[in-house]
């Protein structure tokens, strides 16, 4: 009977084989940066998948006709971004893929999808509540009115990658648990007839904290990016008022930037 290492390097082996490099020995870009991004874009679109082993360095040289010391650094810039791991008596091995979310007004859940991540939501709340003052000023409505709550852990891989709480006037729509759990707000929005339109939001930074670390699956006072932001439909109201924690070690915002003319 085949062990499980076995079949994991099976698997692993399998992957890997099926994977075109194209490196450009010609190009300024040096070889090893070529290498570790192709590897990483396997990883982000889950042709290498977590607990993938990528094999020894000495075969995959061999394979792609690169020095050992290439394959090297550009094995070792991977496990820098936290998505290789070495494993003594194991190898090398993928632990999960950073997420790069483009910076426009989409869903987290939508966006995880469309990169191939499969995303799972738990819903840890999901009620009305008399709105405080700055849920109100967010919302433009009266403190005290009603609003609904979600609180959600979003996940990808089996591992918990966001905490987003949202806030929504009562009377916007209902929003049944179980439809949460298999889709996006956004998405159930949509649906609803709520045509969104622009938002304002802002990002930052700070340390975790022991229930946020425990939630999240990282150390007390591990980086966590945080976000703000307020929905507006079509009709300039504001339908949405979200506060969102992600792991840093998995999450990453993705900028276009434009010169102004």
């Amino acid at each position: 009977m085949a062990k499980t290492g076995d079949r994991a390097r099976a698997g692993s082996a399998g992957a890997l084989s099926s994977l075109d490099f194209a490196l450009d020995r010609g190009s300024p870009v040096p070889l090893y940066y070529q290498l570790a991004q192709q590897l990483e874009a396997a990883i982000e679109h889950g042709v290498l998948a977590p607990g993938n082993l990528l094999g020894n360095e000495v075969d995959l040289s061999v394979r792609l006709g690169l020095s050992r010391p290439t394959v090297r650094q550009a094995i070792q810039s991977l496990v820098d971004k936290g998505l290789l791991v070495r494993r003594r008596g194991v190898g090398t091995q993928v632990v999960h893929s950073q997420v790069k979310r483009p910076l426009e007004l989409s869903s987290l859940y939508d966006d995880l999808e469309a990169a191939g991540q499969g995303p799972t939501t738990q819903v840890v709340r999901n009620e009305t509540e008399a709105a405080s003052a700055d849920v109100a000023a967010a919302l433009g409505i009266a403190e005290g009115s009603e609003v609904t709550v979600l609180e959600r852990l979003r996940c990808t891989h089996g591992q918990p990658v966001a905490f987003l709480c949202n806030y929504l006037p009562a009377p916007l729509l209902q929003l049944d648990t179980a439809r949460l759990e298999s889709t996006g707000l956004y998405r159930m929005m949509r649906t609803a007839g709520i045509t969104l339109h622009s938002a304002r939001q802002t990002i930052g930074a700070r340390s975790a904290t022991a229930e946020e670390a425990a939630r999240l699956d990282e150390q007390q006072g591990a980086a966590l990016l945080t976000m703000q932001r307020t929905a507006f439909d079509d009709t300039g109201r504001p339908v949405e008022y979200g506060t969102h924690i992600y792991r840093a070690s998995r999450y990453a915002f993705d900028f276009q930037l434009l010169v102004r003319p």
